[in-house]
């Protein structure tokens, strides 16, 4: 295929041009499909098997499913005392953050 002229430097040249051509196809398709991945995983299916909360007022709870965080005195919770929510949410995202870049 890459035998187009009669000169071995200039087949040799065309065969490598067409190495990177197909070497940078191969990382742009590689980056597009992590790219679409990441977007996927990101904004999900919208099921109701990915809700984030539930708050259960017969039983005077909310829920955090993110982090398995069942906390009870919802009232309390609605008028905004959240701190021990939050702390648990920046703990959990910073663990997963340390075990990413363990793996990398």
């Amino acid at each position: 295929e890459s035998q187009q002229e009669k000169s071995q430097t200039k087949n040799r040249e065309i065969a490598m041009m067409l190495l990177r051509s197909r070497l940078l196809d191969m990382e742009i398709q590689k980056y597009n499909a992590e790219r679409a991945a990441e977007r996927k995983s990101q904004v999900g299916s919208g099921d109701r098997s990915e809700k984030v909360r539930t708050y259960n007022y017969p039983q005077d709870r909310v829920t955090d499913h993110r982090i398995n965080l069942t906390r009870h005195n919802l009232p309390s919770f609605m008028d905004g005392d959240i701190a021990d929510v939050l702390t648990a949410l920046r703990a959990h995202d910073e663990a997963e953050r340390l075990a990413d870049a363990q793996r990398a």
